[in-house]
């Protein structure tokens, strides 16, 4: 994706967070039943811009009105404990939101077949780890600050999407997610930035976002059937129920992939129920969080899900785009 210009423009309403995130995914040959390919990444651009008293850090030492991709990946300096994970090749990998430790558990999947020819499973437990690079990782993770002065209710707008980029159109954007791990808030009167940068969430459930529930390629559709017992449509299909993995699945021990007419292993596998979903183009504003007074810390992932219908053989050839906006304007119907 080329880089773009950015221009300073004087906003008019009180929007008090603009979190533009672009990540394009090239693609060769790439499932999560093939689970060995991996995505090209080649570029990830963040914007932030904020007005109205929102301040916003990469460091909570570093405040300023717009936060570029280039604040996330230079931060070591200031902010040494960081995990900021941006890759440049992604895989499929699964997660039901669990969060341990301030960090949220995530799996890479491995496909296998069994002596009957039914597929199986092996995963393991990844580990956010600060980089860049085809070695960085199978999944973006990094940690912003937001700084206000009074509760702040906050709203996620419809210019939030995952599309494709280009003429290219396999349905990979069908499959992706975004997760919000709330770390913590240091009041107003805290100012050490080492206790704003430790704050982290000791367990709890991440905020995911479904995108593009409603829509799936012909392939996905056929998939959803074949592989997982479940009836949906191209366009205007319902909020399908997906199985994320919560456990180490040994090699040894490979189970099944969810099949038609069966319940997946509980000890792996649990139901993912989004905090947020939306559909195709959607025009309505969605509640997102509240702020409270002081410093906030999340930590955002974004990721390709391999539980999802839409991760399949044939998600390929798709550039993909992810873009969040958020707002404290309630909108005007």
């Amino acid at each position: 994706m080329n880089k773009r210009k950015q221009k300073k423009t004087s906003l008019k309403s009180a929007v008090l967070l603009l979190l533009l995130m672009a990540v394009l995914l090239i693609t060769s040959s790439y499932a999560w039943f093939t689970a060995n390919q991996t995505v090209t990444v080649s570029a990830l651009q963040v914007k932030v811009e904020a007005t109205n008293g929102l301040q916003i850090s990469a460091d909570a030492i570093n405040w300023k009105a717009t936060l570029s991709n280039s604040d996330l990946t230079g931060v070591t300096p200031t902010y040494s404990t960081n995990t900021n994970q941006i890759p440049t090749a992604m895989a499929p990998v699964s997660t039901t939101g669990n969060v341990t430790d301030g960090l949220m558990d995530m799996f890479y999947g491995t496909v296998g077949t069994d002596a009957g020819g039914n597929y199986t499973i092996s995963a393991t437990k990844e580990t956010d780890t600060r980089g860049t690079g085809e070695s960085a990782g199978n999944y973006i993770a990094f940690d912003l600050f937001l700084k206000v002065d009074a509760v702040t209710p906050i709203y996620m707008t419809a210019n939030s999407k995952v599309e494709k980029v280009g003429d290219v159109d396999q349905g990979l954007q069908n499959a992706s997610r975004v997760a919000f791990v709330i770390e913590g808030n240091a009041g107003k009167d805290v100012t050490d930035a080492t206790t704003i940068q430790a704050l982290k969430l000791a367990s709890g459930t991440a905020l995911i976002w479904e995108p593009n529930y409603d829509t799936h390629t012909t392939a996905a559709v056929k998939n959803a059937s074949d592989t997982y017992g479940i009836t949906t449509t191209t366009t205007g299909g319902s909020l399908l129920p997906y199985y994320g993995i919560k456990a180490e699945i040994l090699t040894s021990a490979n189970e099944p992939v969810v099949q038609k007419g069966t319940t997946p292993n509980a000890s792996y596998f649990a139901t993912v129920t989004p905090t947020y979903s939306t559909t195709n183009g959607f025009t309505d504003q969605v509640t997102f969080t509240t702020l409270q007074p002081g410093t906030t810390k999340i930590r955002v992932y974004m990721w390709v899900e391999g539980q999802d219908v839409d991760c399949e053989n044939g998600a390929s050839g798709t550039d993909i785009a992810f873009t969040l906006q958020f707002t404290s304007t309630v909108a005007v119907p």
